[in-house]
């Protein structure tokens, strides 16, 4: 083979095979077209498009009278890049020729440091080539609003290299007040309170939009792929803001001034069993009282005020009248090898039981329960039959289940009867309590209690929750007795120093109970101090209870020196502000739905200004303004329903009694009746959605 006919052949091997591998490219590039094209498009696109998430607006909560207790404000957190393109360009010259000018305007806002500093700062950051440099956490929305306008930083994310991060915290204005009931709602914590109880009607569901990537860093929503969030309901409460104040107020001043444990104080409406107040304050470390706990659902041993139920159940089993006879052993009485003591020595040995509840004498008492000897599960079925062994029900997480004995019980003894007469060997919380007492108050008609009367979305009431009557808790001859003898607690009684010179009549009974202190049990002399009423006792309007639990060894602990002065001074104010003749009308509050709309229309704007820094364009988010503000349109004109996602649209438009006709998908883009033409009901409105 000579040299020619050698190249020709390597020249047509090496041909054949370029021609081999070009078949092979062309049929790859067929399959990847015609036969694996809808994959491969599928993949670029998951690489070029995302869900990002849209977050949705945790609903407020509001007081009877439109008081906001709990609401979302938003907050923001900065960070650098510095690194951004703008930064970089032509050698880091807009950089250059705005760094004082910044260091300056930092230092003037937040002045923390000199101008000096700030330029050191970011100098130090730009020549580390940070990318997302944390500078500063928690800016209001006022603060995040002018540092926005600040040198630099007012040209955007991507030419100034600021990072905007919006989060939103759970504010309640109005601080301490009710702050334990109201509870806590955070992201990665337990919540408490009606934040807890209600967290799946305020919290909503998050939405989601679909982005695509336009550029490096940028990405514009995908019209027709838009998941819009359902923002958290909002919820009204029973809560009377002028009421938790003033009960707030005087627990704090007495607890203070015994340097108690802590105290409860519940005020109740008589009628309809809404709590008006509920302050629960504990002592923290450094002295001050916080609402740390909410005792008014916690179970105690009740004292003296349990002597109540034990009445109802003698008097209507008639095993005695208010007038019988009760030999009171001057004030000790012994049981097998335990010993009732009363709180202090009588002279009288016979008195009537109405003056054994004047006294508030456990002996007597003791003897009342102790008739029921021979057959305990009968006084039992009396304490049942007053809901004293079980919840009451209340809409609060964390109410505890009462404690009653029965004969079955492992710990039942001789002595557990008589003791339960006055209010030992048994475990309830000062809400079932209260909740016994409102019943005396209301013609003996038990009430549950409840926190929320409403749930309502932007001010129209998905849900109302109405007074609920449980049952009668005993015959007219046996409430008309006891109420009666509550009344005689406080005219000749016990409670009598207290309410002197009240311009109006109470009707209620003390009580003091010595109570275990942890480990230490009944030796430090810790005592529990209440007191539980109505007023005006000849019209019931208001229950209230205030339950107080002392230091150890303390000076003062009698219910009538404790918890009856605290009671008092709630009710002369009340009496002062609602019932009295001469009672002058409180002052207005501003319109729940004028307070809603202002904070969320900051809570939106926040959004949209932080969307700028973002990836997402603000025309993403601007949706949730506008249905905002169509909402809150006039009623008797049709508003501007462009950029609205398609089911707030038609819930606006009928709830202003328009017929609604759509095409397409995604936000309005147009309507066929103009913004401002007066609304005729049954009208029909064509939207054409893009």
């Amino acid at each position: 083979m000579d040299i020619k006919q050698d190249i020709l052949w390597r020249v047509y091997l090496s041909f054949m095979g370029m021609a081999v591998v070009g078949i092979v490219i062309l049929g790859k590039i067929f399959i990847i077209q015609h036969i694996q094209g809808n994959y491969w498009r599928s993949m670029a696109d998951s690489l070029q498009e995302r869900y990002v998430t849209m977050d949705a607006e945790r609903g407020t909560i509001y007081s009877d009278d439109g008081e906001m207790l709990s609401t979302s404000v938003p907050f923001f957190d900065i960070h650098l890049d510095m690194m951004a393109d703008g930064l970089r360009a032509n050698q880091g010259k807009l950089f250059r020729e705005n760094v004082d000018s910044l260091a300056w305007g930092l230092s003037a806002l937040f002045r923390d440091h000199p101008a000096s500093w700030y330029r050191s700062f970011l100098w130090k950051a730009y020549r580390s080539r940070e990318r997302y440099l944390m500078f500063k956490k928690d800016l209001d929305f006022k603060t995040y609003q002018q540092l926005m306008q600040l040198p630099l930083f007012r040209l955007g994310r991507y030419r100034s290299g600021m990072i905007a991060e919006m989060h939103e915290k759970r504010m309640n204005p109005y601080g301490l007040l009710a702050n334990r009931t109201i509870g806590l709602w955070r992201p990665n914590a337990p919540n408490v309170g009606l934040e807890a109880t209600y967290d799946s009607v305020l919290r909503g569901k998050d939405g989601r939009q679909l982005v695509r990537r336009v550029a490096a860093g940028t990405y514009a929503p995908v019209e027709g792929y838009t998941l819009e969030p359902e923002n958290g309901k909002d919820i009204v409460t029973t809560i009377d803001v002028y009421i938790q104040d003033i009960a707030e107020q005087a627990l704090y001043q007495m607890l203070d001034s015994v340097q108690a444990q802590y105290g409860t104080c519940l005020v109740m409406q008589v009628k309809t069993g809404q709590i008006k107040a509920i302050a629960n304050l504990g002592r923290q470390s450094d002295g001050t009282y916080w609402e740390d706990y909410n005792y008014a659902l916690m179970n105690t041993e009740p004292g003296s005020i349990f002597k109540l139920a034990t009445l109802i159940a003698v008097l209507e089993d008639h095993l005695v009248s208010p007038q019988s006879q009760i030999n009171l052993y001057r004030g000790e009485l012994k049981f097998g090898n335990r010993t009732v003591y009363d709180a202090e020595k009588h002279h009288e040995t016979w008195v009537s039981v109405e003056k054994a509840l004047d006294l508030s004498s456990n002996v007597g008492f003791a003897q009342l329960a102790n008739l029921y000897r021979d057959h305990p599960m009968k006084f039992i079925q009396h304490l049942r039959a007053l809901h004293l062994d079980r919840p009451t029900g209340i809409d609060l997480i964390g109410e505890q289940p009462p404690l009653i004995k029965t004969p079955g019980s492992r710990t039942w003894s001789a002595t557990t009867l008589p003791w339960m007469g006055f209010g030992y060997e048994v475990l309830v919380s000062p809400v079932q309590m209260l909740t016994l007492y409102n019943a005396v108050a209301n013609d003996g008609w038990m009430m549950k209690p409840y926190l929320v009367q409403s749930i309502q979305d932007f001010g129209s009431p998905l849900k109302v929750f109405s007074p609920e009557k449980i049952e009668k808790i005993c015959s007219d001859t046996v409430l008309h007795q006891v109420q009666r003898m509550l009344r005689s607690v406080v005219t000749d009684g016990t409670a009598r120093k207290p309410f002197l010179g009240a311009p109006y009549a109470v009707a209620g009974k003390t009580g003091t109970a010595l109570v275990a202190d942890g480990r230490a049990g009944y030796g430090n002399k810790v005592y529990q101090s209440s007191f539980v009423g109505y007023f005006p006792a000849d019209d019931p309007q208001y229950s209230c209870i205030v339950v107080i639990r002392s230091r150890p060894h303390p000076r003062i602990y009698y219910g009538a020196d404790v918890a009856a002065p605290v009671f008092r001074k709630i009710a002369d104010q009340l009496y002062a502000l609602y019932l009295a003749p001469d009672a002058a009308p409180r002052m207005p509050h501003p319109r729940m739905d004028t307070i809603r709309w202002g904070i969320r229309t900051i809570s939106t704007r926040a959004k949209q200004l932080a969307a700028k820094w973002k990836d997402i364009p603000v025309d993403a988010l601007d949706g949730q303004s506008r249905m905002m503000a169509a909402s809150n349109a006039a009623g008797d004109v049709v508003p501007d329903l462009t950029g609205v996602g398609l089911r707030d649209a038609v819930r606006i438009l009928e709830q202003k009694g328009l017929r609604v006709d759509f095409t397409g998908a995604g936000r309005v883009v147009q309507q066929s009746l103009p913004a401002g033409t007066p609304v005729r009901p049954g009208q029909h409105i064509q939207l054409i959605l893009n």
